[in-house]
């Protein structure tokens, strides 16, 4: 075979391997049998995220003040890391409608899923109020995210929508191949959430996330401000995916879309292996 054989097979083999792994992955996540997990990895996520984002603001009000703003803000930002440190491989964990939009206008998560993802966010978000309104009962608005006083609600618009603009593009960036971060891209995710809580919880709650502000508002049957906090994060979502788009061209690459999408068949397979026993029988 003449070197210019080898070359063109190389050349053709570092074409097609791409693409084969990409059709695996895309084969594996059409699974129907394995969704559920995924699904039911979203309303476990979103539950607990809302748990100790809403938490912070009904315990405050039980304690008469003892939740500073600091431990406030800061507790929704470690959970995320939690989160997509020990379940970020079953479903990609968005917990995030604005999230899963931007990981499908980007091409690395299919659009035929978001719904159910977005219902699935949605639940964990009210099931999560819904339990602190039992044990707690109706205080501290149920930590619902609205602007702050004399904040009108086109600020606190701007404020969301710049905020969900960083947090997508943390997301989208430790998520791309030139990155190549795997699970240490929660550090900066968490980081990301915690920083912009900081120095904006004052300003609009911070959310940048509309599962987050809808479980309290439709436990309470408030909707007045909930407009703020569905526009804002996917209108800031769609301009981070332009953003990952100006800065690394389109797609996530194959790791982009292992991030959004999760690695469950692996995972599962992986656990369902039987160790060889067979020479400890010897």
């Amino acid at each position: 075979m003449s070197s210019q054989d080898v070359s063109r097979d190389q050349k053709e083999h570092s074409i097609l391997t791409p693409l084969t792994s990409l059709e695996f992955t895309r084969r594996n996540f059409d699974n129907p049998s394995l969704e559920w997990r995924r699904l039911f990895s979203e309303i476990l996520g979103t539950f607990l995220l809302v748990l100790v984002g809403a938490g912070g603001g009904v315990v405050n009000a039980v304690s008469n003040g003892q939740i500073s703003r600091a431990a406030a803000v800061t507790a929704p930002g470690l959970m995320v890391l939690a989160i997509i440190l020990f379940m970020g491989g079953i479903s990609g964990a968005h917990l995030n409608p604005a999230v899963s939009i931007a990981f499908a206008t980007r091409g690395n998560f299919p659009w035929l899923r978001v719904p159910g993802y977005i219902i699935a966010q949605l639940i964990g978000s009210t099931l999560a109020v819904l339990l602190l309104r039992a044990i707690f009962g109706n205080v501290g608005m149920l930590g619902a995210t609205e602007p702050g006083p004399g904040i009108s609600d086109w600020q606190a618009v701007v404020v969301e929508f710049v905020l969900t603009a960083g947090l997508v593009s943390t997301i989208l960036g430790t998520a791309s191949k030139a990155q190549n971060l795997g699970p240490i891209s929660a550090f900066g995710v968490g980081a990301y959430i915690i920083l912009a809580g900081l120095w904006s919880s004052p300003i609009s709650g911070a959310s940048m996330n509309p599962a987050r502000s809808f479980g309290p508002d439709l436990v309470l049957w408030n909707f007045s401000s909930y407009w703020v906090y569905l526009v804002a994060p996917i209108a800031g979502a769609l301009v981070a995916v332009a953003i990952a788009y100006i800065l690394r061209g389109s797609g996530g690459g194959q790791s982009g879309i292992e991030a959004a999408q999760g690695r469950l068949e692996e995972i599962v397979a992986e656990n369902s292996v039987q160790p060889d026993r067979s020479s400890e029988t010897k």
